[in-house]
């Protein structure tokens, strides 16, 4: 799609507006995705490096799985309090979910 609205705007068949709603993207898109071809030849995405890190990182991870394999009947929010007093990582009920359904559980 990013070379159709690049060809699209070089033959002259839209105006960056036009293009956009045609493409059902943001006015911004295309300037950007017109910009970044000038400048580098290339439209490629770009990757994203101030991305966040993941507030659980493996060593968490690792008590998490513990804790689970300890008592399995423990609630979200159990888990979240003993993962906090293990570690001093505070997360909330949806991220210890998220972890335990990415490790299969």
């Amino acid at each position: 799609m990013r070379q159709k609205i690049v060809d699209r705007y070089n033959n002259g068949e839209g105006s960056i507006r036009q293009l956009a709603r045609r493409f059902a993207v943001s006015p911004d898109c295309v300037p950007r995705l017109l910009k970044q071809e000038r400048e580098t030849h290339s439209i490629a995405p770009q990757a994203y490096v101030d991305a966040p890190k993941p507030t659980l990182q493996p060593p968490h991870l690792q008590v998490l799985e513990q804790l689970v394999q300890g008592d399995d009947d423990a609630t979200l929010l159990q888990l979240a309090n003993r993962l906090q007093q293990q570690t001093q990582c505070q997360v909330s009920t949806s991220t210890i979910s998220r972890a335990i359904k990415k490790n299969g559980r």
